[in-house]
C-alpha cells in the first residue's frame, strides 16, 4: 500500500563546538554562533521513512521542519536522501519558540497539509533535549503515538508495526495509523546522499531564497517545477500569532551557568605490566571502576 509520510526534521546548532557565545541574554540559543546541522534522530526517523518508501511503492516522505531561511537546507538534505518534497515554516512570529509553541506550530502545518498516514521525527533535538515535541504534535491532532522506536517492520491492514527501545529491554507494538512515531538514535543510520539527487536538486530553493539568486538560474524554476520549494508563515497556516515563539512560549530560562571541567590531577605511567596493575587497583579501591 502507498502511504503519505511526513518527517518532522529540525536544523540544531552542533552542540560539539558549543563556546562562550553560544547562549543570548534572554537565554535563547545563538544560533547564528554554531555551525548548523541535521537533528542526528530526525536523520534516524528519515531513514524509517525512506526504508517504507522502498518497500511500498507510490509511497511519498515531506519533510516539515521550522526555522529561519537558512533551514531550507534541512529539506535540501532530505531530497538528497530520497525524500519527495518539503515546507519549511519560516516567519520571525516562530522566533523563541519552546516545545509547546513548537509543537502548536508544526501540528498547524500538518494541518494544512492535510494528507498523511505516518508522521515520523526524532525522539528529541541534541539543542533540547526535552522528547516533547513529538508527543505534543500528536496530542494536538489527536493521533495514536508510538514513542522510542527503532525499527518499522511493516504496515498492514491500516496498522503498523514497531520495535521499541525502551531502557530494560524490546517490545514489539502495533497501532492504528494515522500516527506519529519517535525514532531513537539506536535506529539505523540515514542512508548518504545519493549522487544523482544531489544533482537534480542542488538549485532547490524557497521563495526568499529564489530573491537572492542569479539571474541565470532564474529560469530553471519555472522549467523544473520540483526546484520550488514552499515556506509558510505563521498566516499560511492559519496560527494563532499569541501561541507561537516567545509569545506561546512558557518555559523561561532562569540562570545560565557555565561549567568547565578541569582535571584535579594527572599521573605518568610507564607502558609495564606492573604499573597497569597498579592503576587498575586504585581504580577499583576509589570506586571509579567495578
Amino acid at each position: 500500500m502507498s502511504l503519505r509520510i511526513i518527517v518532522l526534521a529540525k536544523q540544531v546548532p552542533d552542540t560539539r563546538n558549543v563556546g562562550k557565545d553560544a547562549m543570548k541574554a534572554d537565554g535563547t540559543v545563538n544560533r547564528a554562533a554554531l555551525p548548523a546541522i541535521f537533528n542526528p534522530e530526525d536523520l534516524n526517523a528519515l531513514e524509517q521513512a525512506l526504508r517504507l518508501k522502498d518497500a511500498n511503492p507510490g509511497t511519498t516522505v515531506t519533510l516539515l521542519t521550522m526555522g529561519p531561511g537558512r533551514a531550507a537546507e534541512i529539506i535540501r538534505e532530505g531530497l538528497y536522501r530520497g525524500a519527495d518534497g518539503g515546507f519549511l515554516l519560516t516567519d520571525r512570529a516562530f522566533a523563541g519558540a519552546d516545545t509547546l509553541a513548537t509543537s502548536y506550530a508544526l501540528s498547524m502545518a500538518i494541518r494544512k497539509i492535510k494528507e498523511y498516514d505516518i508522521i515520523l521525527c526524532g525522539r528529541q533535538a541534541i539543542d533540547g533535549d526535552t522528547a516533547q515535541v513529538g508527543p505534543q504534535v500528536a496530542e494536538k491532532l489527536g493521533l495514536n503515538q508510538i514513542t522510542y522506536a527503532e525499527e518499522i517492520f511493516g504496515v498492514e491492514n491500516g496498522k503498523i508495526t514497531v520495535k521499541r527501545r525502551l531502557e530494560r529491554g524490546v517490545e514489539t507494538v502495533e497501532a492504528k495509523l494515522p500516527i506519529v512515531i519517535t525514532v531513537n538514535g539506536s535506529a539505523p543510520d540515514c542512508r548518504p546522499r545519493n549522487a544523482k539527487l544531489v544533482q537534480k536538486y542542488k538549485h532547490a530553493k524557497t521563495v526568499t531564497e529564489k530573491q537572492e539568486a542569479s539571474a541565470d538560474y532564474l529560469e530553471l524554476f519555472s522549467t523544473r517545477p520540483y526546484l520550488n520549494l514552499t515556506d509558510w508563515n505563521v498566516a499560511d497556516v492559519n496560527a494563532d500569532v499569541v501561541q507561537c515563539g516567545l509569545s506561546g512560549s512558557p518555559t523561561k530560562v532562569k540562570r545560565i551557568e557555565n561549567v568547565i571541567f578541569q582535571a584535579k590531577e594527572s599521573k605518568t605511567l610507564q607502558p609495564t605490566d606492573g604499573e597497569m596493575d597498579e592503576l587498575m587497583k586504585e581504580l577499583i579501591a576509589n570506586h571509579t571502576i567495578g
